[in-house]
């Protein structure tokens, strides 16, 4: 991939709402140019959609978590379906290594995380381990190599 195209992702993945005139004035296409790289991202699939990030802080969920789920016994088909509807859930995994799935919860505060995961083991026959986020050091960052910005600003 063109070291033009890395430079648009990264710069899209830190605003996805960046104009194609900011686009051009960063990568030093006209506007057009980079309107058309853009297009052409999306068409092959590279960028697959835009979205609004949400901090969950913000709407007072301060406690984030990491739950490795452990099935006991035979995994239950309904496990996914159990997850999903859990708001508090919001990235889930299928995983290889001890555990079959891997979520982040963010939640309120303890109390509501040992709510969560008692639904979680009452629900499924499932164990959990949990490890709890005490800070975000970055996420959300496209596997790409932009030589145009700085690592410090990646």
């Amino acid at each position: 991939m063109e070291s033009t195209d890395q430079h648009i992702l990264a710069l899209l993945s830190r605003e996805g709402r960046m104009s194609f005139t900011e686009i051009g004035r960063e990568t030093g296409l006209s506007t057009s140019a980079a309107q058309q790289r853009v297009r052409r991202l999306e068409q092959r699939g590279i960028i697959t959609g835009y979205h609004a990030r949400i901090d969950g802080a913000a709407l007072g969920h301060t406690l984030a978590a990491f739950i490795e789920i452990r099935p006991l016994g035979q995994v239950d088909e309904s496990l996914v379906d159990v997850l999903a509807s859990m708001p508090e859930i919001v990235s889930c995994y299928s995983v290889a290594g001890d555990a079959s799935h891997l979520c982040l919860a963010e939640v309120t505060s303890t109390q509501e995380l040992d709510d969560l995961l008692t639904r979680i083991r009452t629900a499924v026959n499932v164990s959990t381990s949990t490890t709890v986020v005490l800070r975000t050091l970055f996420r959300d960052r496209p596997p790409i190599d932009d030589p145009d910005v700085p690592a410090a600003k990646r």
